[in-house]
């Protein structure tokens, strides 16, 4: 029996502190929702910055208060809440009010509306931009896009188009987005369990850092980014793999789930060679390899051949990618060296050019790194079939490697890639979060990300391009001073891939 008053046996006290972390972060919540209605990114309004309008100067203090008081909220719990559903709550909680807000630090939305109207007007939105294609929002979207090809797959068109179908006009559409969007975060949240089990890392812990990340709440749910659908096929196509590895038939499901993040955003596909690792069952072997990532690539290829067929627009979506890097921020690593050595060339008179050199470099150094990141998983699990049998909890690591493989590869993409967004922060966020023991190192920037925009989608990287580039570009020349010995002697020990 239990004293009168006190809680059952078995449940899950919320400590004061906790209790005070969750309404703090309901608070700014509230607070960015409101700052969206005085000056998102509403419809028709993209000639001035939000700062000019008449109630500027408010909309921009509530949102920097609203995203300080949400940030430090989730930072406080960086290291596990009181249970997984605490977890689960919290971030439902603060997702409400964000969820009935306008649309949040971008316009995407309404680029997602004009690409789908247009396809569904017979328009080919490879081939042109939304201006072109007579778009009746055209208004709504950003000026720097009106004029470029979409850059995403055909999976997410036909989603798209068919929001466009269910929404009638414009704000019907991109409530249809945000409601698909939200399915993704949804499929996601009830994949992370599954994964941080099968990884073995807390899942408290795991939830908390996924979901209740400001950049989830603002730019996926808010802002209705198709990274949602991309991550929440991506997570659950993974853990068909860990759940059933060996086994053709899932494989084949697995992979078609792979196929179509594919299709939605051609990103995933940093993942799949990891996911081949985690689809063996017993030892690592070339062969186990083949015949088992063999069966996921042959889902892959299907799915993303069909959606490419039944689109009727083919390969074309592999053209758009190259006109998503036309933006130039120093947020992307790659392209703040660029600028800075352009500065440096115009001040000796010299014609600048290095930005598109310095991109080029960084993909090729991208497929290196991720090649490594290969190898060097592949190498510890080989290494697990000498132990397997003494030690039964490496069982564990067999999945973490691969998983904090798949997550390593996204972050590699994210800091090699020729464009930031912060919403892109999220792709390695949401696995890492499953799968790494140590947090601090990408939480930090997730959390610093979160500031860099306003509520009608201006960057403020756009105010400090000089300043931000040499910043960047000394943090880039600092990691490699810092990182490249280190590797070396890891590389020159034979050190295996441990899990951060």
């Amino acid at each position: 029996m239990t004293e009168a008053g006190a809680p059952p046996r078995g449940a899950v006290r919320t400590p004061v502190r906790a209790a005070t972390v969750r309404y703090v972060g309901l608070v700014g919540a509230v607070l960015l929702a409101v700052a969206g209605y005085l000056g998102g990114a509403l419809p028709g309004v993209t000639a001035e910055r939000v700062w000019h309008a008449v109630d500027g100067p408010l909309t921009v203090l509530l949102w920097l208060v609203g995203t300080g008081l949400l940030t430090g909220a989730w930072w406080a719990l960086r290291h596990g809440t009181p249970s997984t559903g605490w977890a689960y709550r919290t971030a439902g909680l603060w997702s409400v009010p964000l969820l009935v807000a306008p649309p949040l630090g971008s316009r995407d939305v309404y680029s997602y509306a004009c690409q789908g109207w247009a396809y569904g007007q017979g328009v080919d939105p490879y081939a042109v931009g939304v201006a072109a294609a007579g778009c009746p929002w055209v208004d709504a979207v950003a000026p720097i896009w009106r004029d470029t090809p979409a850059p995403y797959g055909p999976g997410f068109l036909l989603l798209a188009a068919l929001a466009v179908a269910l929404g009638g006009g414009l704000v019907g559409t991109v409530v249809v987005l945000r409601l698909i969007a939200v399915a993704g975060v949804l499929l996601g949240a009830v994949c992370l369990l599954g994964l941080a089990r099968a990884a073995g890392v807390p899942t408290r812990r795991a939830v908390w850092l996924a979901l209740a990340c400001p950049l989830v709440g603002v730019h996926l749910v808010a802002g209705a980014h198709n990274d949602a659908v991309m991550l929440g096929l991506l997570l659950l196509g993974l853990l068909v793999v860990v759940r059933f590895p060996g086994r053709p038939r899932p494989l084949l499901v697995a992979g078609a789930l792979l196929g179509l993040a594919v299709g939605v955003k051609a990103t995933a596909v940093v993942v799949l060679p990891f996911a081949a690792l985690a689809a063996v069952l017993g030892r690592f072997t070339v062969r186990s390899v083949l015949r088992d990532g063999g069966w996921l690539a042959t889902g892959t290829l299907v799915a993303l051949g069909g959606v490419s067929v039944l689109s009727g627009l083919g390969l074309g979506w592999v053209g758009g990618l190259r006109r998503s890097g036309d933006l130039e921020q120093w947020t992307s690593p790659p392209t703040a060296v660029g600028m800075v050595l352009d500065y440096a060339a115009e001040l000796v008179g010299g014609r600048p050019a290095a930005v598109p050199v310095v991109r080029a470099l960084a993909l090729a150094l991208l497929v290196m790194v991720l090649a490594v990141l290969w190898w060097r998983a592949w190498s510890a699990l080989r290494a697990l079939n000498d132990v397997r049998r003494r030690v039964v909890r490496l069982e564990a690591a067999r999945p973490r490697v691969a998983l904090l493989g798949a997550g390593l590869a996204l972050a590699a993409t994210v800091v090699l890639a020729p464009v930031f967004h912060p919403w892109y922060a999220t792709w390695p966020l949401i696995l890492l979060a499953a799968s790494a023991t140590r947090t601090t190192w990408f939480v930090l920037p997730c959390a610093a990300a979160a500031f860099l925009t306003l509520p009608d989608g201006t960057n403020l990287a756009r105010l400090a391009k000089a300043p931000g580039a040499l910043v960047m570009s000394a943090l880039v020349v600092a990691a490699a001073v810092w990182g490249v010995p280190r590797l070396w002697r890891s590389r020159a020990g034979r050190a295996p891939f441990t899990p951060l």
